[in-house]
Parts: structure tokens; sequence; C-alpha cells
């Protein structure tokens, strides 16, 4: 079976209470029980996690690499200024595994510096402004390319 890690940055715990004029009023519970329905049906087995450590998120990275893990980066912040987490992620792809990275709402769309993403240049693909619909179609990238 296709693995998969669901990784979310930092403040994506606070879904459904931050701003849900702009996010949504679903929390990050349901975004993990609606990535556990799709997987199922994607024959994906996925494990949804979230951090506000940029740190951790690297690491994670790696133990993708390390174990041949797919990946559904959603890296809020850190999109528009983590090297960091972009050379993390270039790893995966290096390792010929997908990284898709996505975005709940659409960055261009909004302010001027969510409208860089230094993880964009080295991920298979980015979907964005599709709400949890980004992490469902991000999921369907990996089904297809696998």
């Amino acid at each position: 079976m296709t693995r998969a890690l669901v990784l979310n940055g930092p403040n994506l715990a606070r879904l459904g209470s931050r701003e849900p004029d702009v996010y949504g009023s679903a929390s990050l519970d349901d975004l993990a029980a609606s990535v556990e329905k799709w997987c199922v049906d994607l024959g994906i087995d996925a494990d949804v996690r979230q951090t506000d450590d940029e740190s951790e998120l690297v690491g994670w990275l790696h133990e993708a690499v390390d174990t041949r893990a797919h990946v559904v980066l959603n890296p809020a912040a850190f999109t528009h200024y983590s090297y960091a987490l972009r050379d993390a992620a270039a790893q995966v792809t290096s390792a010929g595994l997908v990284l898709v990275e996505v975005h709940i709402t659409n960055p261009y769309a909004r302010e001027a510096f969510r409208h860089t993403s230094v993880v964009g240049g080295v991920s298979t693909g980015t979907v964005a402004g599709f709400g949890f619909d980004s992490y469902r179609l991000a999921l369907t990238a990996i089904a297809l390319r696998v």
C-alpha cells in the first residue's frame, strides 16, 4: 500500500477557531477524519501530523525519505521563508517521491508576502485555494502518480 505523510505547519492546529472567515470552521481533527476517509478510497495509508516547530517538520521530511513515504505538505507560514524546509522538501522529490504543497486558501489572492513560496520550486506540484479539498486533490495526485 502507498504510504503518505500529511504534514501541517504552524497555526494549523488552530483550524476552526483561527480566522474562520478565511480558513473555515472545520478543525484539524475534521481534516484528519476527511483524509482518513479519502485515503481508504485511494488505497493510501496516511499519517496526519501538525507542528509549530520548524525543526520537527524538517525531521518528518527526512523520515519520509528514509521510509519511502510520499508527502502532502502544508508548510503554512514556513512557505514564504524557510530554506531549511525547502532543502528538506527537495530531498523528498530527489528521492523519487511525490511531494505536493497544499494550501487551504489561495496565497495569490491574499497579502503580497504570501505570493512567494520557497517550497513550491522543489515540490512535485502545488494545490491551493480549495479548502480541505486541496488535500483530497493532493492525495489523488499521489495515487495517480504512484
